[in-house]
C-alpha cells in the first residue's frame, strides 16, 4: 500500500528487488518525506499547523473567559479571577497525566488524537453553555465549568505529547534541525495566539446574537478551530514516526526505586558503597532501565529552581493590571508579548546564535561530558541562564518607572467615571455612544464605568421629562472621577450642575515606557522557553520523553502557584513584591549556574550504544560514568563522520 511505503520507519528498512526499483522508491520517499529537498520531514507540517490550530483555539477560548464570567454569568471579580487562574494552573498540571498515557500506555499518536477529541467535546459543551437559550444561569454554570475541565484535561493532556511527537519525525543525525524546529513550533505557539486574541474579542463584541454579545459565537469559532487541528493531524497520519509505547514506565520507575531504596537499607551495612543509590537495584533490574532513571532524575532535578522564572514572568498578564482594567490590557500585552516573539525567534536563530558560535562565547559548560565546546552546549542552557538575568534586569532596573506606569496603566486612553444623583428623581447620564449611567433618585450611586480620555462639554442627562446638558471638563488618562449632579437654581433651564472629585490622579507616565521591558521579557522567554523545549526533549530517554516534556510544564504551574502564595499570603506593596521576585530570581541565577556547570550531557542514541548487547537485568558494577565517556567519545566520532558525508552530498 502506498500508505505503508510513505512511512519513514518502513522506508528506512525497504529492501528493493532492482536497481530501478530502487530509483523509484528513494525519489518517492525523497519526495514525500523532506519538505522542499532539505532534512525536515514532511511530516512536521501537520504537527506545525496543529499547534497553530490548537493554540488559536485555546488563547481565542481565554481571551474572552474573564468577560464571559463577569458579563454572562454574573460572577464578581474575585471569583471570575480565581476561576480563571484556577483553569489556568489545571491545564499546565494535566500535562502529567497525558505523558503517562502516551508513554505508558497508547504512544504519543494515539494520545494525541483520543485526547483531541475530549477538548473538541469541551469546546462544544462551553459554547453550548454560552447559549441563553439553553437552561437558566445554573445550567450555564454547570455547562461552562463541565467544558472547562474536559478543556483543562484535553490541551494539557496532548501538550507534552506534540512537541515529544514532533521531535520523533527526525533522524538521529539531523540534531540541528530537529532545533529550529522547536523554534518554528514555538513560532505557530505565539501565531495562533496572536491572531486569537485579536479575532475572538471582536466575534464577542461586534456581532450580536441573542439579544447581547456573542459568547457562543466567541467560544464557537476555537471550537470549529480545534475541530481543524484534529483533522489536520490526522491526515498526516501515513507520514508519522511512531514510536510505541514503553509500557507500563510509570510502575517499573517506581518499582526500580522502590526496590533500590529497600535494598540499600538492607544491605549498605554488609556490602560495599556503590557509585549510586539506584544501582542498589540492579540484582533485580536492568542496568539499561536504571540509567533510564538517572538520565530523568538528573533533568527534573535541574528544573527545580525554573518555576521561579514563570513566577516573575506571568506577572504581565495578571498582577500588573489593575482589576478593572484587566481583561483589556492583558489582551494588549498578550498581543505585544506573541508579535516580539514571532520577531524574535528567526533573529535568535539566525542571526544571535550564529553570532555567539562565531564569537567562541561560551558561557556554561557541562563538566565530564566530551560537549563542552559544542554550540549545542551554549544552545542548551546557556540561553537559559542568560534569559534568567535578562528578566531580572528588566524588573530591578526600572522600579519606579514599573510602579509608576502600573498604577496608571489606564494610559491607552481609558477612564473611570462614577456619578452621584442628588435630584428626588431619577437620572439617566448619557455619557458617550454606548456608554449611559442609570442613576437612583436621593443620592444613588452609579456603577463605575470605562470612558475614553477627553473633552465632555455637553453630557445629556434625562430625569423624567426634563433634559438638562452638564459640562464635565476634562476626564483625563488614567484618572477616576466621582462626579456628583446637583441642581442650582439660577442657572436658567440648564440648571444642574456636575461637581468632580477626583479619586485616583491622572497618569503622567506614558505606558509606552513598559515597551523597553516587554522586549526584555520576551528576548527572555525565547531563550529560555525554546531552548527548555529542545533540552527536556533531547535529554530524555526514547521511552519517556513526555514525561521529561511534562515535567518542563510543571515548572509553569509551580511558578503560578508561587505567585498565588506571595500575593495572597505575604501581604506586600506591588513594588515590594516585584523586589522580592528580582531578588529571588538572582539567587536562583546563581543556584541554577551551579547545578548547570555540575549536569553531565548526555544524548539518548548513547543508550544503544551503551547497552546494545544487553545486560541481563542485573549485575554490573555500576561504573556507567565510564561507560558513558566511552559512547560519547565514540558518538562524537560518528556525528563528524556522517556530518562530512552529508557535506559530500550537499556539494
Amino acid at each position: 500500500m502506498l500508505g505503508q511505503d510513505l512511512n519513514p520507519e518502513q522506508n528506512r528498512t525497504l529492501k528493493p528487488t532492482s536497481v530501478s526499483e530502487f530509483t523509484f522508491t528513494f525519489i518517492l520517499h525523497t519526495i514525500t518525506t523532506k519538505l522542499c529537498g532539505t532534512n525536515y520531514p514532511l511530516s512536521i507540517a501537520f504537527i506545525v499547523v496543529n499547534e497553530f490550530c490548537e493554540r488559536f483555539s485555546y488563547y481565542g477560548m481565554k481571551a474572552v473567559l474573564t468577560l464571559y464570567f463577569i458579563n454572562y454569568l454574573h460572577w464578581d471579580k474575585d471569583l471570575s479571577t480565581a476561576v480563571y487562574h484556577a483553569f489556568s494552573s489545571l491545564c499546565y498540571f494535566t500535562p502529567v497525566l497525558g505523558a503517562l498515557i502516551a508513554d505508558s500506555w497508547l504512544g504519543r499518536f494515539k494520545t494525541i488524537i483520543y485526547l483531541s477529541l475530549v477538548y473538541v467535546l469541551g469546546h462544544v459543551v462551553k459554547s453550548t453553555g454560552a447559549i441563553p437559550a439553553v437552561g437558566e444561569n445554573v445550567t450555564h454554570v454547570v455547562l461552562s465549568m463541565t467544558g472547562l475541565v474536559l478543556i483543562a484535561f484535553g490541551t494539557g493532556g496532548i501538550k507534552p505529547c506534540v512537541a515529544a511527537f514532533g521531535g520523533d519525525q527526525f533522524e538521529k543525525e539531523h540534531t540541528e534541525e530537529r532545533r529550529k524546529f522547536f523554534s518554528i513550533f514555538y513560532m505557530a505557539i505565539n501565531a495562533g495566539s496572536l491572531l486569537s486574541t485579536i479575532i475572538t474579542p471582536i466575534l464577542r463584541g461586534d456581532v450580536q446574537c441573542f439579544g447581547g454579545d456573542c459568547y457562543a459565537l466567541a467560544f464557537g469559532v476555537p471550537a470549529a478551530l480545534m475541530i481543524i487541528a484534529l483533522v489536520v493531524f490526522v491526515a498526516g497520519s501515513t507520514l508519522y514516526t511512531k514510536s510505541p509505547p514503553g509500557g507500563n514506565v510509570l510502575l517499573d520507575v517506581c518499582k526500580c526505586i522502590g526496590f533500590a531504596l529497600r535494598n540499600r537499607w538492607r544491605n549498605s551495612s554488609r556490602e560495599p558503597r556503590r557509585a549510586h543509590w539506584l544501582d542498589w537495584a540492579q540484582e533485580k533490574y536492568s542496568k539499561r532501565l536504571i540509567y533510564e532513571i538517572k538520565m530523568v532524575l538528573r533533568v527534573l532535578v535541574l528544573f527545580i529552581p525554573l518555576p521561579m522564572f514563570w513566577a516573575l514572568f506571568d506577572q504581565q498578564f495578571s498582577i500588573l493590571i489593575l482589576p478593572w482594567l484587566f481583561c483589556f490590557l492583558t489582551l494588549s500585552c498578550q498581543m505585544l508579548n506573541s508579535l516580539l516573539i514571532l520577531v524574535f525567534v528567526p533573529i535568535f536563530d539566525m542571526i544571535l546564535y550564529p553570532l555567539i558560535g562565531l564569537c567562541k562565547i561560551k558561557f556554561i559548560t557541562f563538566s565530564n561530558s566530551p560537549w563542552k565546546s559544542s554550540p549545542m552546549t551554549r544552545y542548551l542552557l546557556s540561553p537559559a541562564l542568560s534569559s534568567l538575568l535578562i528578566f531580572t534586569c528588566s524588573y530591578s532596573l526600572f522600579p519606579e518607572v514599573c510602579v509608576a506606569a502600573r498604577r496608571g496603566l489606564t494610559g491607552l486612553s481609558v477612564v473611570s467615571a462614577r456619578f452621584v444623583n442628588t435630584l428626588p428623581e431619577s437620572l439617566n447620564v448619557s455619557v458617550a455612544a454606548g456608554v449611559d449611567f442609570e442613576i437612583r433618585e436621593d443620592f444613588g450611586v452609579s456603577a463605575a464605568k470605562s470612558v475614553a480620555r477627553g473633552q465632555y462639554k455637553e453630557v445629556r442627562c434625562n430625569a423624567g421629562l426634563k433634559e438638562y446638558s452638564v459640562d464635565l471638563g476634562l476626564l483625563d488618562f488614567g484618572a477616576s472621577y466621582t462626579i456628583v449632579l446637583k441642581e442650582v437654581s439660577g442657572c436658567g433651564p440648564e440648571g444642574l450642575r456636575a461637581f468632580k472629585m477626583l479619586d485616583i490622579q491622572a497618569n503622567d507616565v506614558h505606558i509606552t515606557w513598559q515597551i523597553p521591558q516587554y522586549v526584555l521579557i520576551t528576548a527572555a522567554e525565547v531563550m529560555f522557553s525554546v531552548t527548555g523545549l529542545e533540552f527536556s526533549y533531547s535529554q530524555a530517554p526514547p521511552n519517556m520523553k513526555s514525561v521529561v516534556q511534562a515535567g518542563w510544564l510543571l515548572t509553569v504551574a509551580f511558578g503560578n502557584v508561587i505567585v498565588l502564595i506571595v500575593a495572597e499570603g505575604a501581604g506586600l506593596k506591588q513594588w515590594m513584591e516585584f523586589l522580592l521576585f528580582a531578588s529571588l530570581l538572582i539567587v536562583v541565577c546563581i543556584i541554577f549556574s551551579i547545578m548547570a556547570h555540575l549536569y553531565t550531557y548526555v544524548s539518548p542514541e548513547q543508550l544503544d550504544t551503551m547497552f546494545q548487547d544487553g545486560d541481563g537485568g542485573g549485575g554490573g558494577d555500576g561504573n556507567d560514568d565510564g561507560d558513558l565517556k566511552k559512547c560519547q567519545t565514540e558518538q562524537l566520532s560518528l556525528i563528524a563522520v556522517a556530518r562530512e558525508k552529508e557535506k559530500c552530498s550537499t556539494d
